[in-house]
């Protein structure tokens, strides 16, 4: 997390107003290799959620470390059901991974 007074950064991302002055909120996660994974850019009265940051930074450490063979779905928290991807899984993603576990 960083502060970008002069709009530096923020130009570079496309998140820098130029007739406000200032910068929408932006938040990006970027990989070991600088790869931009997430975007998520937010007007002034919305607010952001922390612990939604934390568990999409979780999530992609994990696809990471497992080197693509899991994949995280909807809500998935460490230590949760994860999804093996592949063409077996198209169309029946509901059949192994159920709603309620988004709720967990």
């Amino acid at each position: 997390m960083l502060s970008d007074g002069p709009g530096n950064i923020g130009k570079v991302y496309g998140v820098y107003d130029e007739n406000a002055g200032v910068e929408m909120r932006g938040r990006f996660i970027i990989d070991p290799d600088s790869v931009v994974q997430a975007i998520e850019i937010l007007t002034p009265p919305v607010g952001r959620n922390v612990l939604e940051l934390i568990r999409q930074i979780q999530a992609f450490q994990h696809v990471r470390v497992t080197n693509g063979a899991e994949a995280t779905p909807t809500g998935w928290r460490p230590g949760k059901t994860t999804l093996s991807p592949g063409s077996d899984l198209v169309g029946k993603v509901w059949e192994v991974w159920k709603v309620e576990h988004a709720f967990d």
